[in-house]
């Protein structure tokens, strides 16, 4: 493994710019993309505030997109820390794996959320410290979400946080105490469209309806 030292300060520039792809997949994808423009570096480092990265093991990311929170994981993770990238989309992990391919501790996996467990199963990874979410989890059916969040939660750790960005800053907070017991909102004005982040832990074994 490269030491940071050596690796490039900086992720390979796209052809095209972030802002077009993004606009493009949220006309063609609709409600299954979390918005039509990359999250800012403010929402970024909001959603990642608080990780210990000296203990974390295992950081997983959902939806990484074109990649503007995976850019500050890279930055911050320690070489100890196994990064793994989850995004279900062929475009955007072209551009991850092209973006991030200096960072040889970060895997850009093609796949579903849905079944997050038994990928990180397949890679011999047992535990997971926290887990990152850009998806726009309260538009997708209710089995969709269900299945991402309790398979999640099966990869966490005791004490692992589930950290979910949103651009409706406060309406979701009831939705996701249906699922975990303790949900902190942390609101991020800066973003455009403003945005926000829960912080959760404790997953519910029986999700109660919100």
């Amino acid at each position: 493994m490269n030491s940071p030292a050596n690796a490039p300060k900086s992720p390979t520039k796209p052809a095209s710019p972030d802002w077009w792809l993004m606009i493009r997949k949220f006309f063609q994808h609709g409600t299954t993309i979390a918005s039509f423009a990359p999250s800012s570096r403010f929402l970024a480092r909001k959603i990642l505030k608080g990780i210990d990265y000296e203990s974390a093991r295992c950081i997983v990311e959902l939806g990484a997109g074109t990649g503007p929170i995976t850019k500050e994981l890279v930055s911050r993770v320690r070489p100890h820390t196994r990064l793994v990238i989850v995004e279900r989309d062929p475009d955007f992990c072209k551009r991850l794996r092209t973006r991030f391919a200096y960072a040889p501790n970060a895997e850009i996996i093609e796949g579903d959320a849905a079944h997050i467990d038994q990928l990180l199963a397949d890679r011999g990874i047992t535990h997971v410290d926290h887990i990152v979410s850009g998806l726009p989890l309260p538009s997708f059916p209710a089995e969709v979400r269900d299945a991402i969040i309790a398979s999640s939660a099966r990869a966490l750790g005791e004490h692992g946080t589930f950290r979910q960005l949103t651009y409706m800053p406060l309406v979701y907070w009831q939705f996701y105490r249906g699922y975990f017991e303790d949900v902190q909102f942390q609101l991020v004005p800066l973003n455009i469209p403003p945005a926000g982040v829960y912080v959760c832990l404790k997953y519910k074994l029986v999700r109660v309806a919100a």
